[in-house]
């Protein structure tokens, strides 16, 4: 929000000599930061002279110049006459004008640009006399900037005019604008009158608000005024979209009316350009006061006024020429009937009766809307118009009419019309509700002793009704204030105004034996030791969409069934939750290969969506107020299982190649490793079997199971139609871990054991089974023929071939065996051998080898 300084000392009695940079610092004390000071970039010495002389010279390229004397008084230095060089010849001799003396500087589109005593067209031009542009007070380019007429409508200024009279302050050069940041919930601040408002509660000057004296002066409503109907059929969260609509007319006006110069340079330091002065007027309102108003031309107007919803299928064409398709949440402004649609409400107007160089009698609107109405109509159009800024963040509802008096009063005063004896003041605004407030409560927040008085005088200053009394109060806030609707809000305005400096810094003592939970350092041990074996740690947005489900060889309905789509979708393309990490990690392996990156290995952590049967609705409620146990619970029960997943993957060579020989390419066992350094991290025991679930190569995918059949996950290489889907690498390799199933099984503290000093014995075994025997039967039945006190089992060879037949493979383990209490004799060794093997073809057929 831009507010000129001059514009804020009418509202708040500004100390003399104070600077935007004092207002803007003793603002940043109330909470609202400051963005920018602003001037006009004009510097001086700029001052009015009068031309002496006046000589036109033709020069070679075509050109006329005139070579000129001015007075500029004793501006120079020196009283003499000031020559100059202009280009422009729309001045006579004895007209006043603004010069710039060397010194001086004006801003350029190339930037600014300082003015000095140099040689042109064979003299020496010691300044430059200026144009409106030149300047920044207009677009006028054609001739220089002659004040007599410039103040034509202004013989007061006139008759002050005289040579090296300081022109800065004159024009208004000198004018400083200081921008602020303002935050959603302080909505009244998006006018100069909520900015006065605050800066006296800075700094206690006095604040003098326009609106009491234009509330006395505006007539009240009467049957005379223009038929408004509101209805809404379709109110959002309850509420209504538009609970008052205030409509005033002015007759007679003349739009072609020139805007007053005041108005038009307030306009500029706010930010917004001039147009004419209907709309000149509905701006200047609405930046003083923070009421947006609309002007329609009367004559374009059928019928009474009804503001409701739109209807299915319904279009419009707004302003800016754009024909939009309505939807029945976006609130309306229209008339023949209820059939034609004016105007969106709070957001933009329609063209069919906007005003026109025809126009006479204007109508102004003044109304108060829903601010999410006007929010969700905003975003969904891509309008955000000054208008639906003010609405979204919450208008005053009890500004509607003194914002429509001061609008018809500037019509009246500049614009040559007559105020209608009409006034139109339709539906019923909802007073704030009041607050119960502890008044001990500010100072158990904040940590400032807040003695009860200053509770109160705090909260009457900011203009909230304050009934105190046995160390409560009834608080009802002011109508400006939709932000505050609870206790700590009220402590908070209590921190904020007696100054956020009063507040100590104290350092809080952390609670005894506090640390990190179980799933944390869980989640942590992960991540440290996927970064130690040379995995790069990736972010990605959860977002997918059915493409990248058929891309990964997921079933279509199956993946739809297990997530959820989006109600606002960042992309059309995205609008599903994932229901797998590898869903947005093969982005990131895409990103780097796009980026010319070959071996790669990376790792990410993060939810997915496990939906099991339909999705259950969740009710929506207002946010500032408990709703209840219930209504949480529901809320709770309706958000689906979102277990977290760890996904890795690996492409290109796992040991890179060097001097030391060639690399080696990532495969399965590399990802196996991975998934096994993770359960042995933990603690953990699982089964490794194979298995054919997608995206998985079928014949190079391994399942891994807990001992209790909880499925961890899978890893093995990507499908073949994975790679070609979305381009990647062949023989890339990944594995997809169920990180909420590590932490539920781990966190069993380990038992310390006694290191034997005894040797250890080894005995090596060659075992013949099935070729659909999976390796790792073969090696739960040894460990469980070995006995308690096998301290190893390795498999070190696999052979298939000629000398055990078709269809078989021999598996070759190597058993270690320690006991803690004596060295164990060859004997006990080849029995605990021989129990392995047992126990090894009893349970899967399999036959020693010789």
């Amino acid at each position: 929000m831009r507010v000129p300084v001059d514009w804020l000392r009418e509202y708040a009695a500004l100390p003399p000599g104070t600077t935007g940079a004092d207002i803007a610092a003793d603002l940043v004390t109330v909470g609202l930061e400051e963005e920018g000071l602003h001037t006009s970039g004009v510097t001086g010495p700029l001052v009015v002279g009068r031309v002496l002389t006046k000589q036109s010279e033709p020069q070679k390229n075509g050109k006329t110049i005139e070579w000129c004397s001015l007075d500029v008084g004793a501006a120079n230095g020196t009283g003499e006459p000031q020559w100059v060089v202009c280009g422009a010849h729309n001045f006579e001799v004895g007209d006043l004008v603004v010069v710039i003396l060397p010194g001086g500087s004006v801003t350029t589109p190339q930037g600014p640009m300082v003015v000095t005593a140099r040689t042109t067209y064979g003299h020496v031009s010691a300044g430059m006399i200026t144009s409106e542009r030149e300047l920044g007070i207009g677009d006028d380019h054609s001739g220089i900037l002659v004040l007599t007429r410039y103040f034509a409508d202004r013989p007061d200024v006139i008759a002050t005019l005289a040579p090296g009279q300081d022109a800065l302050s004159l024009l208004g050069l000198d004018r400083e604008t200081v921008e602020v940041n303002v935050t959603p919930d302080r909505g009244y601040c998006f006018s100069v009158r909520g900015i006065a408002r605050e800066y006296s509660h800075a700094t206690g000057v006095v604040f003098t608000d326009p609106v009491l004296a234009l509330d006395r002066s505006a007539p009240p409503p009467n049957p005379q005024g223009y038929a408004v109907h509101l209805t809404d059929d379709a109110p959002i969260r309850g509420r209504v979209g538009c609970d008052r609509y205030v409509a005033r007319i002015v007759r007679g006006v003349d739009v072609h009316a020139p805007t007053p110069a005041w108005m038009a340079a307030r306009l500029k330091d706010a930010g917004m350009r001039p147009i004419s002065l209907p709309v000149d007027v509905t701006n200047y309102v609405m930046l003083g006061l923070g009421q947006p108003l609309h002007a329609f031309d009367l004559a374009l107007l059928d019928g009474p006024i009804v503001v409701r919803r739109a209807r299915p299928g319904e279009r419009m064409t707004t302003l800016d020429d754009v024909e939009r398709a309505l939807e029945p949440t976006d609130l309306l402004i229209t008339d023949r009937g209820a059939d034609r649609a004016l105007a969106i409400a709070g957001v933009m107007g329609g063209a069919d009766t906007e005003i026109g160089d025809s126009t006479t009698d204007v109508l102004i609107e003044a109304a108060h809307f829903d601010p999410v109405s006007i929010a969700r109509s905003a975003r969904r159009h891509k309008l955000p118009s000054e208008a639906s800024r003010r609405f979204e963040r919450g208008v005053d509802p009890l500004l509607a009419p003194a914002a429509a008096q001061l609008a018809v009063d500037l019509l009246v005063e500049f614009g040559g019309g007559s105020a209608d004896p009409g006034v139109t003041d339709a539906g019923a605004v909802t007073p704030p509700q009041p607050i119960d407030l502890d008044l001990d409560l500010p100072s158990r927040l904040v940590g400032v002793d807040y003695s009860h008085a200053r509770v109160v005088e705090i909260l009457e200053q900011i203009g909230c009704q304050v009934a105190a009394g046995n160390g409560h109060a009834r608080v009802t806030p002011p109508s400006w204030r939709p932000d505050l609707r609870t206790q700590p809000d009220l402590a908070e305005e209590v921190a904020r105004i007696d100054g956020y400096t009063a507040i100590p810094s104290v350092v809080p003592t952390p609670p005894v034996g506090s640390g990190l939970t179980h799933g944390q350092q869980v989640r942590r041990l992960i991540a440290n030791l996927l970064a130690a074996q040379g995995y790069c740690e990736v972010w990605n947005v959860p977002f997918v969409g059915d493409a990248r489900h058929t891309a990964l060889g997921y079933a279509a309905a199956d993946a739809r069934a297990r997530t959820v789509a989006l109600a606002n979708p960042l992309s059309d393309e995205a609008p599903l939750l994932r229901i797998s990490i590898l869903s947005t990690l093969v982005d990131s392996l895409r990103r780097n290969l796009s980026r010319g990156a070959k071996d790669i290995a990376l790792f990410e952590t993060g939810l997915v969506l496990a939906l099991d049967g339909p999705q259950v609705s969740a009710p929506t409620v207002d946010v500032g107020h408990y709703p209840g146990a219930q209504t949480l619970a529901t809320i709770r029960a309706a958000v689906p299982p979102q277990p977290r997943h760890l996904g890795f993957v690996l492409t290109g060579d796992r040991d890179r190649a060097g001097a030391w020989g060639p690399g080696r390419p990532a495969d399965v066992t590399d990802v196996l490793e991975t998934a096994t350094a993770v359960l042995d991290a933990l603690r953990l025991t699982a089964t490794v079997t194979p298995d054919d679930a997608m995206p998985f190569h079928p014949g190079r995918c391994a399942r891994i199971d807990l001992a209790d059949g909880s499925l961890v996950g899978h890893v093995g290489e990507l499908h073949p139609k994975v790679f070609a889907a979305l381009d990647l690498p062949p023989r890339t390799v990944a594995g997809e871990l169920d990180v909420d199933v590590l932490i539920a099984h781990s966190g069993i503290p380990a038992e310390a054991v006694t290191l034997s000093t005894y040797p250890l014995a080894t005995s090596d075994v060659a075992l013949v089974v099935d070729e659909q025997v999976p390796a790792a039967a073969v090696s739960a039945a040894l460990r469980s023929g070995a006995g308690g006190l096998l301290e190893g089992l390795n498999l070190f060879d696999i052979y298939r071939g000629d000398q055990i037949g078709p269809g078989r493979k021999s598996l070759a383990y190597r058993l270690s065996v320690r006991a803690t209490d004596r060295t164990l004799t060859t004997e006990e060794v080849s029995g605990i051998r021989d129990a392995a093997v047992a126990a090894a073809q009893s349970a899967v057929g399999a036959v020693q080898r010789v």
